[in-house]
């Protein structure tokens, strides 16, 4: 039984409450390839058919998921092509496609970085994506003339960059260099500490603080504060890692002393991620209304997704089972949609209320029947849902 309720748990997932998802771009290929080299950014492609079916479900659940959307926006060029029109005609020559959808990634100069044929769900796409940009090694060129001895300013900048962009670690390099500069204010060493400060806990995370004022003036006050967060981000990544509390508390004091505007959501989505991936349901229960009230803002997209992670993770856990209960109440009231009353009816069951769990799955039937145009394949989850619910 917890296998069958855990599948409609990642089909309300999958459907991912209204989430934004990836934002593809306008423009033709041939604008799309201009944007990958200006950028330094791969290009994902969509090679599909308007009646295929595995391009449409992939369309409105994969390409709507938030997580997906956040890496794929953050990461690609993202594009969608119909290959049965005049653009996607005039491309099979070069990118071959036997089914659809294909998907391709590609590289600023056209070459295919890696192709993979057939619809994929959230965690496979993220996979690969994930194998395809570390396909891409933007540091090697310039590995091999520092390995030579060329430790000019703008080739360790470069090569640092080139590192950083290939998620690689830069502050062995970067502090090496750093050591023979007798003057750290000049206008390029500004422009370098910006570049490798990339964790909190580390002694270039000083010098940026240091020179902040200069930096801010010289380079633009939100490439200083996005900076400040990234690196915040990344050290609060080895907090979850490796279960380290003190660089957890570091990433969100330094988050706090230099971007006070972010640090109360960066401190609840912290604390929320740090105690989940523990799996300490005494403090992640504490750290659940900071999260909904600062990170999520109580919107009931946000407050939803929580609710389903709560319960996925702490199913064992009555406190957080109840609290899966309040969010979710809570997303279904405020967002009045059928996707917030399914996992609300889902939630009930897992709570042993069978007759509150029909109550918010029978609304969820009666809001999906209510639609201007009604989608079967909602109907069906939600009648499945509702027979569970009654077994």
């Amino acid at each position: 039984m917890k296998s069958i309720l855990s599948l409609f748990m990642a089909l309300v997932l999958s459907l991912q409450l209204g989430a934004q998802g990836i934002d593809f771009f306008p423009g033709s290929f041939n604008e799309a390839l201009e944007e990958s080299k200006k950028t330094g950014k791969p290009i994902f492609m969509d090679a599909y058919a308007k009646w295929c079916g595995p391009c449409k479900r992939m369309a409105a659940t994969t390409f709507k998921d938030e997580s997906v959307g956040e890496y794929f926006n953050k990461n690609f060029i993202n594009l969608k092509i119909d290959w049965e029109e005049s653009e996607g005609i005039s491309l099979r020559g070069k990118y071959a496609v036997s089914a659809f959808p294909t998907l391709f990634f590609i590289g600023s100069d056209g070459a295919v970085i890696q192709k993979v044929v057939g619809g994929q769900d959230v965690g496979g796409l993220l996979r690969q994506g994930e194998m395809a940009l570390g396909k891409i090694d933007y540091s090697l060129d310039f590995a091999a003339l520092y390995e030579k001895g060329d430790r000019s300013p703008e080739l360790v900048y470069n090569y640092v960059k080139a590192l950083n962009k290939s998620g690689k670690p830069s502050l062995g390099i970067s502090n090496e260099y750093l050591r023979t500069q007798d003057n750290l204010s000049t206008e390029f060493n500004r422009k370098f500490i910006l570049e490798a400060a990339v964790e909190a806990d580390s002694r270039i995370f000083d010098l940026l603080i240091k020179h902040q004022k200069e930096i801010g003036m010289q380079e633009g006050l939100q490439a200083l504060r996005d900076r400040i967060e990234l690196a915040c981000t990344n050290t609060l990544k080895k907090a979850i890692e490796f279960q380290t509390p003190e660089l957890l508390e570091e990433a969100k004091a330094k988050m706090k002393a230099n971007y006070s505007e972010k640090a109360a959501a960066f401190a609840a989505k912290a604390d929320y991620n740090y105690h989940k991936a523990a799996k300490d349901p005494k403090n992640f229960g504490k750290a659940c209304d900071a999260y909904a009230k600062d990170a999520l803002k109580e919107e009931p997209k946000g407050l939803a997704k929580m609710a389903v992670e709560i319960a996925n993770n702490f199913a064992a856990d009555e406190k957080c089972m109840k609290l899966a209960e309040k969010y979710a109440k809570e997303a279904a009231e405020k967002g009045n949609d059928y996707q917030y009353y399914m996992s609300y009816a889902e939630i009930l069951k897992q709570n042993g209320k069978k007759k509150q769990a029909l109550e918010a799955a029978n609304k969820s039937l009666e809001m999906v029947k209510r639609g201007a145009t009604i989608d079967a394949s909602a109907v069906r989850a939600v009648e499945g849902l509702i027979k569970l619910i009654e077994s």
